[in-house]
């Protein structure tokens, strides 16, 4: 089984800065695509930032210039570093990943979420 654990949410003062975490553990042969999406109240799940494959990452493009995607392929874990927040990037923060535990065989997962709150 896997797990995807998240960290760094919180409060923030509008301008200021999160980093976000997502470590993946469990039986891994290789993570096929990991990424942060979010979730504001009434509004749809959408994609924050994330990489597929070897190197190419995507952003929103209310993201862009903000946020900052990282991967420690050692560690299994992705960031998020999260600069100039503004209250509309207040949402609950989902990793992603689609994880192949075999070589036959892959799962999409999703973590529990970390809630930021940006206030104005």
């Amino acid at each position: 089984q896997v797990q995807l654990v998240e960290s760094g949410g919180g409060l923030v003062q509008a301008g200021g800065s999160l980093r976000l975490a997502c470590a993946a553990s469990g039986i891994i042969f290789s993570i096929n695509r990991m990424g942060w999406y979010r979730q504001a109240p009434g509004k749809q799940r959408e994609l924050v930032a994330g990489i597929t494959g070897g190197s190419s990452t995507n952003y929103a493009d209310s993201v862009k210039g903000r946020f900052t995607f990282s991967r420690d392929n050692a560690k299994n874990t992705v960031y998020l570093q999260m600069n100039s927040l503004k209250p509309e990037d207040t949402a609950v923060y989902y990793c992603n990943a689609d994880i192949q535990f075999s070589p036959y065989a892959h799962r999409d997962y999703w973590g529990q979420g970390t809630q930021v709150t940006v206030s104005s």
